[in-house]
């Protein structure tokens, strides 16, 4: 006997895409189904489109009624909103910050697409919170190709020799380098991020000099030479000086494969959030030291989900301590 009405899944969807589609009547297509006829009528009714009834269609037109209830039944708290719209103005994400929430301990923590929810009816309101997101709500295109194999860098050392355990990203002092170009050519921002911690460090150079690039590698790394033990880059000329910025922080420099960006995954992602504060048709030559700074706080103080909502700041401290501990124990003794 038929099922009263309930609502089909994707399965029976797909089924009954099939049946309409050979012409088999609503009854016959009920009894295929198991289900009540009351529930294909509905069904029909509900999620047919202009051009007839698709099972792929019908099954994101049920989704997105769901998603649309959930979130009426479901209303922010007054104080949870204003945390929220407190850590986008800061541009966290709605992934960190419901993962920021739910570490915190907070009982009406909110899950991302709650969160997307309230930016995208912010916007319709006119509202500017989507302005914090990182592409404004835009889809993001993949680069296809990195900045690779644009000069002969003499004496390079490839890749394939970094020690396996730079791969393991559980060790602290392995950074990943790269160079952000203003538009026009004006000015530029040298990169580095640290695999373990992802900890960022940025510097502005006028120009893309082999000699401006190693000034600024070597200022910003001889605080933390100590934790500096591989540096790895793209095949751009103005790291033609890595034999003179290793032998400067007493570490390995290593070049990834042209038109391999992947192998420098993190520090592609990370020059991506410092894009989202200096567009590429911004000109860098214009950015002070203190905007820079700025935006170097602000990536490093933010929680990230791949470390686990911990910060790259924390992290980092905390990682630095422990490399530190066994030094300090060996001296006392």
């Amino acid at each position: 006997m038929p099922k009263s009405y309930h609502h089909l899944d994707r399965d029976q969807r797909c089924q009954l895409d099939t049946l309409k589609e050979r012409g088999d009547s609503i009854v016959t297509a009920a009894q295929v189904l198991g289900a009540h006829r009351s529930s294909i009528y509905r069904e029909l009714a509900r999620n047919t489109g202009r051009r007839g009834y698709h099972h792929r269609q019908a099954d994101e037109k049920a989704r997105q009624r769901r998603n649309t209830a959930c979130q009426a039944k479901k209303k922010m708290a007054p104080e949870i909103i204003i945390i929220i719209e407190a850590k986008l103005r800061l541009q966290w994400s709605p992934v960190q910050i419901s993962g920021w929430l739910k570490k915190n301990g907070y009982e009406k923590a909110v899950s991302h697409e709650t969160i997307y929810q309230h930016i995208w009816k912010d916007k319709r309101n006119r509202g500017s919170l989507y302005r914090e997101l990182r592409h404004h709500g835009k889809k993001y295109n993949k680069r296809s190709k990195g900045t690779a194999g644009r000069g002969c860098i003499p004496n390079r050392i490839d890749i394939k020799e970094r020690p396996l355990v730079v791969e393991k990203k559980i060790r602290l002092g392995d950074w990943e380098l790269d160079t952000i170009i203003g538009t026009g050519q004006s000015g530029a921002i040298v990169s580095m991020v640290e695999r373990a911690s992802k900890f960022t460090k940025l510097a502005k150079i006028s120009r893309k000099t082999a000699e401006e690039t190693e000034a600024a590698l070597v200022g910003k790394l001889s605080p933390v030479r100590e934790f500096v033990h591989t540096l790895t880059a793209d095949n751009g000329k103005e790291f033609s000086n890595h034999q003179a910025v290793g032998a400067a922080l007493d570490a390995d420099f290593y070049f990834a494969t042209p038109y391999h960006s992947w192998e420098r995954g993190l520090n592609e992602h990370t020059n991506g959030l410092v894009r989202q504060y200096f567009p590429k048709s911004q000109r860098l030559d214009l950015v002070s030291d203190e905007d820079l700074k700025k935006v170097e706080v602000l990536l490093n103080n933010r929680p990230r989900k791949i470390l686990h909502f911990s910060t790259p700041q924390e992290v980092f401290t905390r990682l630095s301590e422990h490399a530190a501990a066994p030094r300090l124990f060996e001296s006392s003794s």
